[in-house]
């Protein structure tokens, strides 16, 4: 009888989890725990750079989609209401930027410099090792976007003959990196100039470091943010002038 009623109680365990699993409001609200987590954790260690939400969170969720064996489609029916919000939160990056326009106006000359030198960097450095080491060309064009936030890097690498999914983990890598590495490399590099910092970290590892750059100063943040944009626009036009030699 009792193991009846545990049989009973564990199949309706499974029903019930399979009627949630299939709702997106249940990877919606799995996000959202999960980042809740990474942060309080990152707060607790006084936002340290190897202490990142965002990595915090994924490993949390990668571990709950392993373990309950949920394919990324259907976790990504839930997560896409925040992806959706990835779009006005990048325009919200307009308010720290109108409140240090005139530090930003004295910038433009070394921006464009660091903005071409960085997104060319970016671009040719990843391409070049992965050519060195034997690299399929669709391998290639997947990485060379790795460094543009990711809707625009996995439009990229589509057009180039790539392949979007492994661009998507690429820019979730180098962003994480990114974020991780930025500080500690700034402070051995005596950088103290937080718009420099900021715009190094929006260059290298789009919106994960800007998030990073935005913990340590609103001015590091704008700038980040700047660079994020810019170096999306230069990225595709690099784009272009490859489709166009290729062709």
């Amino acid at each position: 009888m009792d193991g009846a009623e545990g049989l009973g109680v564990n199949g309706d365990i499974v029903r019930i989890w399979v009627y949630l699993s299939a709702s997106p409001l249940l990877w919606l609200t799995a996000t959202l725990v999960a980042y809740w987590i990474g942060d309080a954790v990152s707060a607790r260690f006084g936002r340290h750079a190897l202490a990142n939400p965002v990595v915090i969170a994924a490993a949390l969720l990668t571990g709950l989609l392993v373990a309950t064996g949920t394919d990324y489609a259907r976790f990504f029916d839930g997560a896409q209401f925040v992806h959706f919000l990835l779009g006005p939160a990048t325009v919200a990056l307009a308010i720290p930027l109108y409140r240090n326009l005139a530090i930003v106006r004295r910038s433009l000359l070394p921006m464009a410099a660091a903005l071409i030198a960085g997104s060319v960097t970016a671009a040719a450095s990843a391409v070049a090792i992965a050519w060195a080491f034997g690299a399929p060309r669709e391998v290639l064009a997947s990485l060379a976007p790795k460094s543009v936030t990711a809707p625009i890097a996995m439009e990229l690498a589509s057009s180039l003959g790539g392949l979007p999914a492994l661009t998507a983990v690429l820019v979730i890598a180098t962003g994480i990196i990114g974020a991780i590495v930025v500080t500690p490399l700034m402070n051995a590099l005596r950088i103290t100039d937080y718009a420099a910092r900021g715009f190094a970290a929006g260059v290298a590892s789009h919106g994960i470091g800007t998030a990073r750059a935005f913990q340590v100063s609103e001015l590091a943040g704008t700038f980040a943010g700047i660079a994020m944009g810019l170096n999306g626009a230069l990225t595709s036009l690099l784009v272009l002038l490859w489709l166009a030699f290729a062709g």
